[in-house]
């Protein structure tokens, strides 16, 4: 009898956890569409930033497919089914996991798959991309409602309030900001450098450096000579899973336009895993944090990384 009631009770949780959080609600999403979700049991998450929101939010059970850019917490990438990269979707694949809502990154694409997957009768949501505090409290905000868990929401946006309030007081102290270039990758012996209005200069930003490429807009390449006027002082990279993407970026100090600069002279390198540096999730007031404790050691506590 006992082994009877713990079965049901155990069915009745189970029910809770798949069931849709709400009959239907209503968003508006970031790009501009209006959408209705009735079903929220089945959610594919595309962005590694998405995941992490539902996950905080204690939606990931309901998570049945994720993206390969949705590497935190670890379980996700490893537990649940994958569509393969963000930006090179394709139709099928998406629909073959049977998802009742798709939660998907503004940069999700190529583009004509969006479009298709938005005619379908699978609701498509997207989520914006604002690499911003606010930026961060607005796409909380939206996920949280479209999975019903709105108060844990408003929670999770005042408790990373609180830590970029924290971020912005330990910022406020340092006398002379650090000449920061952050670098994506070497292609060919050119540099694919972070300018303004990108999620590496929002990073640096707030980490209490200036960005010396913010003479320019988005990723682009810059050529070696350009190193000698930006004379970073400290280079940002990411630091990636792959061997040869490492092996690249080891070229740095190679290229005669770095070696002419602070950084290259110093040999000043700091890298930090790329979703935690750049996706502006949750973690991002640490990352900010991490980063500052790595420019500034002297008067910036170093804080444990998740």
């Amino acid at each position: 009898m006992h082994t009877l009631r713990t079965c049901a009770l155990m069915l009745v949780l189970t029910m809770c956890v798949l069931q849709p959080a709400r009959a239907e609600t209503t968003v508006v999403d970031g790009s501009g569409r209006t959408v209705t979700v009735a079903d929220t049991s089945r959610i594919l998450s595309v962005g590694g930033d998405v995941t992490e929101i539902l996950y905080a939010l204690s939606a990931g059970p309901r998570i049945v497919a994720v993206d390969t850019t949705s590497q935190f917490p670890p379980e996700a990438l490893k537990e649940k089914k994958s569509v393969g990269y963000m930006r090179a979707l394709s139709s099928e694949g998406v629909i073959s996991v049977g998802a009742s809502v798709v939660l998907a990154s503004e940069s999700a694409g190529p583009p004509e798959v969006v479009k298709t997957l938005r005619a379908t009768s699978t609701p498509y949501i997207s989520v914006p991309e604002d690499p911003s505090p606010a930026g961060i409290a607005s796409k909380i905000r939206l996920v949280a409602k479209v999975v019903g868990a709105e108060n844990a929401g408003e929670k999770l946006i005042q408790d990373i309030a609180a830590e970029f309030e924290r971020l912005s007081a330990a910022r406020a102290k340092i006398k002379q900001k650090k000449r920061v270039l952050f670098v994506l990758s070497i292609q060919n012996g050119r540099l694919l450098v972070g300018g303004r209005e990108t999620s590496a200069d929002a990073v640096i930003k707030l980490a209490g450096a200036s960005n010396v490429a913010d003479s320019i807009k988005g990723f682009r390449p810059s050529p070696d000579e350009a190193m000698v006027e930006m004379a970073p002082d400290v280079i940002l990279a990411m630091r990636r899973s792959s061997d040869k993407d490492n092996h690249d970026m080891s070229q740095l100090f190679s290229l005669k336009g770095v070696q002419a600069t602070p950084a290259g002279k110093s040999k000043r390198i700091v890298m930090l895993d790329g979703l935690y540096m750049l996706g502006f999730g949750p973690r991002t007031p640490a990352a900010a944090r991490d980063l500052m404790a790595e420019l500034y050691p002297t008067h910036v506590e170093r804080p444990a990384r998740p």
